[in-house]
Protein backbone atom coordinates (compact mmCIF):
# COMPACT_ATOMS: atom_id res chain seq x y z
CA UNK A 1 0.00 0.00 0.00
CA UNK A 2 1.01 3.60 -0.33
CA UNK A 3 2.72 5.37 2.52
CA UNK A 4 3.23 8.86 3.81
CA UNK A 5 6.80 10.04 3.41
CA UNK A 6 8.87 9.47 6.52
CA UNK A 7 12.63 9.12 6.94
CA UNK A 8 13.95 5.96 5.33
CA UNK A 9 14.85 4.39 8.64
CA UNK A 10 11.17 3.53 9.10
CA UNK A 11 11.54 0.94 6.39
CA UNK A 12 13.90 -0.98 8.64
CA UNK A 13 11.05 -2.05 10.90
CA UNK A 14 10.94 -5.59 9.54
CA UNK A 15 13.73 -8.14 9.72
CA UNK A 16 13.95 -11.54 8.12
CA UNK A 17 14.79 -13.97 10.91
CA UNK A 18 18.41 -14.93 10.74
CA UNK A 19 19.26 -11.82 8.68
CA UNK A 20 21.27 -8.77 9.55
CA UNK A 21 18.24 -6.85 10.82
CA UNK A 22 20.27 -3.84 11.91
CA UNK A 23 17.60 -1.36 10.79
CA UNK A 24 16.32 -1.22 14.36
CA UNK A 25 19.57 -0.17 16.01
CA UNK A 26 19.93 3.33 17.34
CA UNK A 27 23.24 5.10 16.69
CA UNK A 28 25.86 4.26 19.29
CA UNK A 29 25.67 6.56 22.27
CA UNK A 30 28.42 9.10 22.56
CA UNK A 31 28.29 8.72 26.33
CA UNK A 32 31.47 6.63 26.35
CA UNK A 33 34.25 8.90 27.43
CA UNK A 34 31.96 11.50 29.00
CA UNK A 35 33.90 14.17 30.81
CA UNK A 36 32.96 14.38 34.48
CA UNK A 37 29.86 16.51 34.93
CA UNK A 38 30.54 19.99 36.26
CA UNK A 39 28.37 21.65 38.88
CA UNK A 40 26.32 23.50 36.24
CA UNK A 41 25.55 20.25 34.44
CA UNK A 42 24.53 18.50 37.64
CA UNK A 43 22.30 21.38 38.68
CA UNK A 44 20.70 21.43 35.23
CA UNK A 45 19.96 17.71 35.48
CA UNK A 46 18.57 18.03 38.98
CA UNK A 47 16.25 20.82 37.88
CA UNK A 48 14.60 18.90 35.02
CA UNK A 49 14.85 15.22 36.00
CA UNK A 50 12.96 13.05 36.07
CA UNK A 51 11.13 14.44 33.05
CA UNK A 52 7.40 14.90 33.54
CA UNK A 53 4.82 13.38 31.20
CA UNK A 54 4.02 16.06 28.61
CA UNK A 55 7.56 17.46 28.50
CA UNK A 56 8.88 18.40 25.06
CA UNK A 57 12.53 17.76 24.30
CA UNK A 58 14.85 16.85 21.41
CA UNK A 59 15.61 13.14 21.01
CA UNK A 60 18.19 11.33 18.90
CA UNK A 61 16.36 8.98 16.52
CA UNK A 62 17.61 5.96 14.60
CA UNK A 63 18.81 8.22 11.75
CA UNK A 64 21.36 9.74 14.15
CA UNK A 65 19.64 13.15 14.10
CA UNK A 66 17.74 14.95 16.84
CA UNK A 67 13.97 15.35 16.42
CA UNK A 68 11.35 17.02 18.65
CA UNK A 69 9.42 14.62 20.88
CA UNK A 70 6.76 14.72 23.56
CA UNK A 71 7.06 12.47 26.62
CA UNK A 72 3.98 10.23 26.73
CA UNK A 73 4.92 7.96 29.65
CA UNK A 74 7.87 7.09 31.87
CA UNK A 75 8.95 4.09 33.93
CA UNK A 76 11.73 3.10 36.29
CA UNK A 77 14.39 1.02 34.59
CA UNK A 78 14.66 -2.55 35.85
CA UNK A 79 17.48 -3.24 38.28
CA UNK A 80 18.27 0.39 39.05
CA UNK A 81 18.84 1.79 42.48
CA UNK A 82 17.26 4.80 44.12
CA UNK A 83 18.79 7.19 41.55
CA UNK A 84 15.89 9.36 40.41
CA UNK A 85 17.46 9.84 36.99
CA UNK A 86 17.15 6.15 36.09
CA UNK A 87 13.98 6.35 34.04
CA UNK A 88 13.27 5.50 30.47
CA UNK A 89 10.71 7.50 28.54
CA UNK A 90 8.03 6.61 26.00
CA UNK A 91 8.08 9.41 23.43
CA UNK A 92 6.05 10.57 20.45
CA UNK A 93 8.04 12.10 17.57
CA UNK A 94 5.87 15.12 16.82
CA UNK A 95 6.95 15.23 13.16
CA UNK A 96 5.98 11.62 12.53
CA UNK A 97 3.02 9.25 12.82
CA UNK A 98 2.27 7.53 16.15
CA UNK A 99 3.53 4.25 14.71
CA UNK A 100 7.09 5.44 15.45
CA UNK A 101 6.49 6.08 19.18
CA UNK A 102 9.04 4.19 21.30
CA UNK A 103 10.85 3.81 24.63
CA UNK A 104 14.14 5.72 24.79
CA UNK A 105 16.89 6.04 27.37
CA UNK A 106 18.02 9.25 29.00
CA UNK A 107 21.25 9.49 26.98
CA UNK A 108 19.21 9.84 23.77
CA UNK A 109 17.62 13.07 25.05
CA UNK A 110 19.11 16.55 24.80
CA UNK A 111 18.28 17.99 28.22
CA UNK A 112 19.35 21.49 27.15
CA UNK A 113 16.30 21.52 24.85
CA UNK A 114 13.72 20.70 27.53
CA UNK A 115 10.59 22.86 27.25
CA UNK A 116 8.06 23.61 29.95
CA UNK A 117 4.99 21.36 29.94
CA UNK A 118 2.37 23.03 27.71
CA UNK A 119 -1.21 23.30 28.89
CA UNK A 120 -3.05 20.66 26.86
CA UNK A 121 -6.22 22.73 26.30
CA UNK A 122 -4.26 25.70 24.93
CA UNK A 123 -2.20 23.34 22.76
CA UNK A 124 -5.29 21.58 21.39
CA UNK A 125 -6.89 24.92 20.49
CA UNK A 126 -3.76 26.07 18.66
CA UNK A 127 -3.47 22.75 16.84
CA UNK A 128 -7.10 22.83 15.70
CA UNK A 129 -6.67 26.35 14.30
CA UNK A 130 -3.52 25.32 12.49
CA UNK A 131 -5.24 22.28 10.99
CA UNK A 132 -8.14 24.45 9.78
CA UNK A 133 -5.79 26.74 7.90
CA UNK A 134 -3.66 24.01 6.37
CA UNK A 135 -6.07 21.07 6.16
CA UNK A 136 -5.99 20.68 2.38
CA UNK A 137 -2.20 20.58 2.22
CA UNK A 138 -1.63 18.50 5.33
CA UNK A 139 -4.19 15.75 4.77
CA UNK A 140 -1.99 13.93 2.24
CA UNK A 141 1.19 14.42 4.25
CA UNK A 142 0.46 13.63 7.87
CA UNK A 143 -3.19 12.60 8.04
CA UNK A 144 -3.69 10.65 11.24
CA UNK A 145 -6.06 7.72 11.13
CA UNK A 146 -9.70 8.34 11.87
CA UNK A 147 -9.47 11.82 13.36
CA UNK A 148 -12.14 13.24 11.09
CA UNK A 149 -14.89 11.16 12.70
CA UNK A 150 -13.76 11.34 16.33
CA UNK A 151 -14.73 14.31 18.47
CA UNK A 152 -12.07 15.79 20.73
CA UNK A 153 -13.20 13.90 23.82
CA UNK A 154 -13.32 10.54 22.05
CA UNK A 155 -9.94 11.12 20.46
CA UNK A 156 -8.36 12.03 23.79
CA UNK A 157 -9.89 8.96 25.44
CA UNK A 158 -8.66 6.72 22.63
CA UNK A 159 -5.13 8.10 22.70
CA UNK A 160 -4.94 7.90 26.50
CA UNK A 161 -5.99 4.24 26.49
CA UNK A 162 -3.70 3.25 23.61
CA UNK A 163 -0.82 5.68 24.15
CA UNK A 164 1.85 3.06 24.88
CA UNK A 165 2.49 0.07 22.62
CA UNK A 166 2.10 -3.07 24.69
CA UNK A 167 3.71 -5.48 22.20
CA UNK A 168 6.99 -4.31 20.65
CA UNK A 169 7.56 -7.07 18.07
CA UNK A 170 5.90 -10.17 16.68
CA UNK A 171 7.23 -13.21 14.88
CA UNK A 172 5.05 -14.32 11.98
CA UNK A 173 6.41 -16.99 9.66
CA UNK A 174 9.95 -16.07 8.63
CA UNK A 175 9.58 -12.43 9.65
CA UNK A 176 10.15 -10.55 12.86
CA UNK A 177 8.07 -7.37 12.64
CA UNK A 178 8.13 -4.22 14.74
CA UNK A 179 4.60 -3.26 15.73
CA UNK A 180 3.10 0.20 15.23
CA UNK A 181 0.26 0.55 17.73
CA UNK A 182 -1.39 -0.76 20.89
CA UNK A 183 -3.61 -3.86 20.60
CA UNK A 184 -5.88 -5.03 23.46
CA UNK A 185 -4.58 -8.56 23.92
CA UNK A 186 -5.95 -10.52 26.92
CA UNK A 187 -4.50 -9.51 30.33
CA UNK A 188 -2.25 -12.57 30.59
CA UNK A 189 -0.14 -11.10 27.75
CA UNK A 190 0.43 -7.75 29.49
CA UNK A 191 4.02 -8.66 30.42
CA UNK A 192 5.02 -9.71 26.87
CA UNK A 193 7.11 -7.49 24.65
CA UNK A 194 7.15 -10.08 21.87
CA UNK A 195 4.50 -12.52 20.65
CA UNK A 196 4.88 -15.55 18.39
CA UNK A 197 2.11 -16.21 15.86
CA UNK A 198 1.35 -19.38 13.95
CA UNK A 199 1.19 -17.96 10.44
CA UNK A 200 -1.58 -20.40 9.42
CA UNK A 201 -4.11 -20.46 12.29
CA UNK A 202 -2.90 -17.18 13.93
CA UNK A 203 -2.71 -18.67 17.42
CA UNK A 204 -0.32 -16.47 19.43
CA UNK A 205 2.09 -17.51 22.16
CA UNK A 206 4.54 -15.97 24.62
CA UNK A 207 7.59 -18.12 23.89
CA UNK A 208 9.41 -19.49 20.87
CA UNK A 209 9.36 -23.02 22.31
CA UNK A 210 5.56 -22.88 22.53
CA UNK A 211 5.37 -21.90 18.87
CA UNK A 212 7.69 -24.72 17.87
CA UNK A 213 5.57 -27.27 19.74
CA UNK A 214 2.42 -25.81 18.21
CA UNK A 215 3.82 -25.98 14.65
CA UNK A 216 4.53 -29.69 15.07
CA UNK A 217 0.84 -30.26 15.84
CA UNK A 218 -0.93 -27.65 13.67
CA UNK A 219 -2.28 -29.34 10.56
CA UNK A 220 -3.15 -26.12 8.70
CA UNK A 221 -0.97 -24.93 5.81
CA UNK A 222 -3.32 -22.12 4.76
CA UNK A 223 -6.03 -19.97 6.38
CA UNK A 224 -9.25 -21.81 7.25
CA UNK A 225 -12.19 -21.24 4.92
CA UNK A 226 -12.67 -21.44 1.17
CA UNK A 227 -10.06 -20.64 -1.46
CA UNK A 228 -11.94 -18.40 -3.89
CA UNK A 229 -9.07 -17.18 -6.07
CA UNK A 230 -5.76 -18.55 -7.30
CA UNK A 231 -3.55 -17.00 -9.94
CA UNK A 232 0.06 -18.09 -10.07
CA UNK A 233 1.41 -17.99 -6.53
CA UNK A 234 -1.38 -15.74 -5.20
CA UNK A 235 -4.41 -17.15 -3.39
CA UNK A 236 -7.37 -15.52 -1.67
CA UNK A 237 -9.30 -17.26 1.10
CA UNK A 238 -12.76 -16.29 2.36
CA UNK A 239 -13.21 -16.91 6.08
CA UNK A 240 -16.63 -16.70 7.72
CA UNK A 241 -16.26 -15.11 11.15
CA UNK A 242 -19.13 -17.19 12.47
CA UNK A 243 -17.60 -20.49 11.36
CA UNK A 244 -14.03 -19.57 12.32
CA UNK A 245 -14.52 -17.28 15.32
CA UNK A 246 -11.12 -17.77 17.00
CA UNK A 247 -9.25 -17.18 13.75
CA UNK A 248 -11.27 -14.02 13.11
CA UNK A 249 -10.59 -12.67 16.61
CA UNK A 250 -6.87 -13.46 16.37
CA UNK A 251 -6.72 -11.73 12.98
CA UNK A 252 -8.27 -8.62 14.58
CA UNK A 253 -5.71 -8.67 17.42
CA UNK A 254 -2.92 -8.94 14.84
CA UNK A 255 -4.33 -6.21 12.61
CA UNK A 256 -4.79 -3.78 15.50
CA UNK A 257 -0.99 -3.77 15.99
CA UNK A 258 -0.73 -1.95 12.63
CA UNK A 259 -3.99 0.05 12.51
CA UNK A 260 -4.43 2.98 14.88
CA UNK A 261 -8.14 3.75 15.07
CA UNK A 262 -9.47 0.37 14.06
CA UNK A 263 -12.42 -0.72 16.21
CA UNK A 264 -11.75 -4.20 17.53
CA UNK A 265 -14.85 -6.32 17.11
CA UNK A 266 -14.95 -9.31 19.42
CA UNK A 267 -18.19 -10.39 17.74
CA UNK A 268 -16.73 -11.43 14.40
CA UNK A 269 -19.84 -13.41 13.42
CA UNK A 270 -21.09 -10.51 11.30
CA UNK A 271 -17.97 -10.31 9.14
CA UNK A 272 -16.30 -12.08 6.25
CA UNK A 273 -12.51 -11.97 6.06
CA UNK A 274 -10.60 -12.15 2.79
CA UNK A 275 -7.00 -13.20 3.40
CA UNK A 276 -4.46 -12.84 0.58
CA UNK A 277 -1.56 -15.30 0.57
CA UNK A 278 1.66 -16.01 -1.26
CA UNK A 279 1.86 -19.75 -1.82
CA UNK A 280 4.90 -22.02 -2.04
CA UNK A 281 5.74 -25.63 -1.18
CA UNK A 282 5.61 -24.81 2.57
CA UNK A 283 2.06 -23.47 2.46
CA UNK A 284 0.09 -20.25 1.93
CA UNK A 285 1.59 -17.29 3.79
CA UNK A 286 -0.61 -14.32 4.67
CA UNK A 287 0.46 -10.99 3.16
CA UNK A 288 -2.67 -8.98 4.00
CA UNK A 289 -6.43 -9.04 4.28
CA UNK A 290 -9.62 -7.06 4.14
CA UNK A 291 -12.90 -7.63 5.94
CA UNK A 292 -16.47 -6.72 5.09
CA UNK A 293 -19.82 -6.93 6.81
CA UNK A 294 -22.09 -9.70 5.59
CA UNK A 295 -24.93 -7.21 5.35
CA UNK A 296 -24.18 -3.48 5.19
CA UNK A 297 -26.97 -0.91 5.06
CA UNK A 298 -24.45 1.80 4.06
CA UNK A 299 -23.16 -0.10 0.98
CA UNK A 300 -19.77 -0.71 2.58
CA UNK A 301 -17.79 -3.29 0.63
CA UNK A 302 -14.79 -3.14 2.97
CA UNK A 303 -14.48 -2.63 6.72
CA UNK A 304 -10.74 -2.97 7.41
CA UNK A 305 -7.75 -3.41 5.12
CA UNK A 306 -4.14 -4.20 5.97
CA UNK A 307 -1.01 -5.21 4.13
CA UNK A 308 1.54 -6.56 6.62
CA UNK A 309 4.73 -4.44 6.76
CA UNK A 310 7.07 -7.00 5.10
CA UNK A 311 4.81 -7.02 2.03
CA UNK A 312 4.08 -3.31 1.66
CA UNK A 313 5.08 -1.33 -1.44
CA UNK A 314 4.57 -4.40 -3.62
CA UNK A 315 1.10 -3.60 -4.94
CA UNK A 316 -0.83 -5.86 -2.57
CA UNK A 317 -2.88 -3.05 -1.02
CA UNK A 318 -4.08 -1.98 -4.46
CA UNK A 319 -4.85 -5.60 -5.27
CA UNK A 320 -6.99 -5.95 -2.13
CA UNK A 321 -8.95 -2.81 -2.99
CA UNK A 322 -9.49 -3.95 -6.57
CA UNK A 323 -10.59 -7.37 -5.30
CA UNK A 324 -13.23 -5.80 -3.02
CA UNK A 325 -14.73 -4.01 -6.02
CA UNK A 326 -14.72 -7.18 -8.12
CA UNK A 327 -16.82 -8.80 -5.38
CA UNK A 328 -19.20 -5.82 -5.52
CA UNK A 329 -19.55 -6.28 -9.27
CA UNK A 330 -20.40 -9.94 -8.71
CA UNK A 331 -23.08 -8.79 -6.26
CA UNK A 332 -24.36 -6.20 -8.79
CA UNK A 333 -23.87 -3.47 -6.17
CA UNK A 334 -21.88 -0.29 -5.83
CA UNK A 335 -19.53 -0.18 -2.86
CA UNK A 336 -17.43 2.12 -0.73
CA UNK A 337 -14.97 1.54 2.11
CA UNK A 338 -16.11 2.04 5.70
CA UNK A 339 -14.98 5.31 7.23
CA UNK A 340 -12.71 6.44 8.74
CA UNK A 341 -9.89 5.26 6.48
CA UNK A 342 -6.36 4.86 7.81
CA UNK A 343 -3.73 7.20 6.39
CA UNK A 344 -2.27 4.44 4.23
CA UNK A 345 -5.74 3.30 3.21
CA UNK A 346 -6.73 6.82 2.16
CA UNK A 347 -3.68 7.15 -0.10
CA UNK A 348 -4.31 3.74 -1.67
CA UNK A 349 -8.01 4.38 -2.32
CA UNK A 350 -7.38 7.76 -3.88
CA UNK A 351 -4.82 6.17 -6.17
CA UNK A 352 -7.15 3.30 -7.10
CA UNK A 353 -10.14 5.54 -7.85
CA UNK A 354 -7.95 7.89 -9.90
CA UNK A 355 -6.44 5.14 -12.07
CA UNK A 356 -9.72 3.29 -12.69
CA UNK A 357 -11.71 6.41 -13.59
CA UNK A 358 -9.03 8.02 -15.76
CA UNK A 359 -8.46 4.78 -17.67
CA UNK A 360 -12.16 4.74 -18.61
CA UNK A 361 -12.29 8.46 -19.46
CA UNK A 362 -9.23 8.14 -21.65
CA UNK A 363 -10.72 5.28 -23.69
CA UNK A 364 -14.33 6.47 -23.76
CA UNK A 365 -15.64 8.39 -26.75
CA UNK A 366 -18.45 10.87 -26.21
CA UNK A 367 -20.22 11.96 -23.04
CA UNK A 368 -20.38 9.82 -19.93
CA UNK A 369 -22.20 10.45 -16.66
CA UNK A 370 -21.14 9.80 -13.08
CA UNK A 371 -23.96 7.26 -12.83
CA UNK A 372 -22.58 5.38 -15.85
CA UNK A 373 -19.08 5.43 -14.34
CA UNK A 374 -20.50 4.04 -11.10
CA UNK A 375 -22.32 1.23 -12.93
CA UNK A 376 -19.14 0.30 -14.81
CA UNK A 377 -16.77 0.33 -11.83
CA UNK A 378 -18.99 -0.42 -8.78
CA UNK A 379 -17.48 2.73 -7.21
CA UNK A 380 -20.02 4.80 -5.28
CA UNK A 381 -21.07 8.01 -7.06
CA UNK A 382 -19.94 10.19 -4.14
CA UNK A 383 -16.41 8.73 -4.33
CA UNK A 384 -16.30 9.33 -8.08
CA UNK A 385 -17.43 12.92 -7.63
CA UNK A 386 -14.88 13.76 -4.90
CA UNK A 387 -12.07 12.07 -6.86
CA UNK A 388 -12.80 13.97 -10.09
CA UNK A 389 -13.27 17.23 -8.17
CA UNK A 390 -9.89 16.70 -6.51
CA UNK A 391 -8.38 16.32 -10.00
CA UNK A 392 -10.27 19.43 -11.17
CA UNK A 393 -12.03 17.42 -13.89
CA UNK A 394 -15.55 18.45 -12.82
CA UNK A 395 -17.34 21.66 -13.68
CA UNK A 396 -20.79 22.75 -12.54
CA UNK A 397 -22.87 23.98 -15.49
CA UNK A 398 -26.58 24.73 -15.68
CA UNK A 399 -27.37 22.92 -12.45
CA UNK A 400 -25.42 19.75 -13.12
CA UNK A 401 -21.89 18.36 -12.85
CA UNK A 402 -20.05 18.03 -16.17
CA UNK A 403 -16.87 15.95 -16.65
CA UNK A 404 -14.16 17.83 -18.58
CA UNK A 405 -11.65 15.25 -19.80
CA UNK A 406 -8.87 16.83 -21.81
CA UNK A 407 -6.56 13.99 -23.03
CA UNK A 408 -3.36 15.79 -22.02
CA UNK A 409 -4.70 16.49 -18.54
CA UNK A 410 -5.76 12.84 -18.16
CA UNK A 411 -2.27 11.64 -19.17
CA UNK A 412 -0.67 13.98 -16.62
CA UNK A 413 -2.93 12.75 -13.80
CA UNK A 414 -2.40 9.09 -14.77
CA UNK A 415 1.34 9.55 -14.67
CA UNK A 416 1.10 11.19 -11.25
CA UNK A 417 -1.11 8.35 -9.95
CA UNK A 418 1.66 5.79 -10.54
CA UNK A 419 1.42 2.12 -11.32
CA UNK A 420 -1.80 0.23 -10.76
CA UNK A 421 -0.27 -2.69 -8.89
CA UNK A 422 -1.19 -6.32 -9.37
CA UNK A 423 -4.15 -7.07 -11.64
CA UNK A 424 -7.09 -9.17 -10.47
CA UNK A 425 -7.71 -11.92 -13.06
CA UNK A 426 -11.49 -12.10 -12.81
CA UNK A 427 -11.52 -15.42 -14.68
CA UNK A 428 -9.76 -17.01 -11.68
CA UNK A 429 -12.36 -15.76 -9.17
CA UNK A 430 -14.79 -18.51 -8.15
CA UNK A 431 -17.20 -17.01 -5.64
CA UNK A 432 -20.85 -16.92 -4.65
CA UNK A 433 -22.18 -13.85 -2.81
CA UNK A 434 -22.93 -14.58 0.83
CA UNK A 435 -26.68 -13.92 0.55
CA UNK A 436 -27.01 -16.76 -1.96
CA UNK A 437 -25.30 -19.31 0.24
CA UNK A 438 -27.45 -21.79 2.10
Amino acid sequence: MGSIDTPSAENGSTATLGGAGDGHLLPASDSAGYAPENDVGRKRKASVLPLEVGTRVMCRWRDGKFHPVKVIERRKMHGTGPNEYEYEYYVHYTEFNRRLDEWVKLEQLDLDSVETVVDEKVEDKATSLKMTRHQKRKIDETHVEGHEELDAASLREHEEFTKVKNIATIELGRYEIETWYFSPFPPEYNDCLKLYFCEFCLTFMKRKEQLQRHMRKCDLKHPPGDEIYRSGTLSMFEIDGKKNKVYGQNLCYLAKLFLDHKTLYYDVDLFLFYVLCECDDRGCHMVGYFSKEKHSEESYNLACILTLPPYQRKGYGKFLIAFSYELSKKESKVGTPERPLSDLGLVSYRGYWTRVLLDILKKHKGNISIKELSDMTAIKAEDILTTLQGLELIQYRKGQHVICADPKVLDRHLKAAGRGGLEVDVSKLIWTPYKEQS
